[in-house]
């Protein structure tokens, strides 16, 4: 596959989250995905596999996370990578904290499927928002 297609393939992975359409993710993952997101003490952190684990993990951000993207994320690619440079904000349901958090998405795509994903993002300010007390409830958790 070309660099352009792999671009589309991961736009459209973006888009099929974005509008909760599971069917459409499914398609655009290979059976043997590894997602990665990184962290402790917040809901998404672990390691993904196959579409089991990725229905779960997409399952899991509906239930925990309001997320928005206050401007559209930067596609970079060579070969089968594409990385993704972007911010969310958003707030941990569970808490009322919000948070801003500065991500990049490295992710593998091999014959029009994403089979690897690792995510860079701050785990900080994700833990901190997940974290249960009264401290800094509602405020917005930076680094």
């Amino acid at each position: 596959m070309g660099i352009e297609t792999n671009i589309q393939i991961v736009k459209d992975f973006f888009a099929a989250i974005g509008s909760r359409d599971e069917d459409g993710l499914m398609a655009l993952v290979a059976e043997d995905i590894e997602w990665i997101i990184p962290g402790e003490s917040w809901p998404l952190a672990g390691t993904h596999r196959g579409h089991a684990g990725v229905a779960e993990v997409h399952r899991k951000a509906l239930e925990a996370v309001e997320t928005t993207y206050p401007k559209p994320p930067e596609f970079i690619a060579q070969r089968d990578r594409v990385i993704v440079v972007g911010v969310a904000t958003g707030t941990i349901k569970a808490t009322g904290k919000r948070f801003k958090d500065e991500w990049i998405f490295d992710i593998i795509v091999r014959e029009g499927k994403v089979t690897r994903i690792q995510e860079y993002i701050d785990t900080q300010a994700l833990a901190r928002a997940s974290r249960m007390d009264d401290q800094s409830k509602g405020d917005f958790c930076e680094r």
